[in-house]
């Protein structure tokens, strides 16, 4: 039996599985989308739900947890995913 990776989405506080999540990162460029989940930098995640997304955009709690302002184009690229 193979173990599950799980990570906490900052929003709704639910553990699931790392694969059901996406991962925002602040590196040395700015913060980017990291689809792969091995980018170096401070990382958060979110569930792959756009109320998520827009409830992170609204509570600004993407930057608070990585300690920078999220850009809004990040949130729309969050949005191209889920279409």
């Amino acid at each position: 039996m193979k173990k599950i990776p799980m990570r906490t989405c900052v929003v709704t506080r639910e553990k699931l599985p790392k694969k059901e999540l996406i991962r925002v990162v602040r590196t040395a460029d700015g913060v980017v989308i990291d689809p792969t989940g091995k980018l170096n930098g401070r990382g958060a995640y979110l569930k792959l739900d756009k109320e998520v997304f827009e409830k992170a955009k609204q509570t600004k709690i993407l930057n608070r947890q990585l300690e920078v302002d999220v850009p809004t184009e990040v949130f729309d690229e969050l949005d191209k995913l889920l279409d």
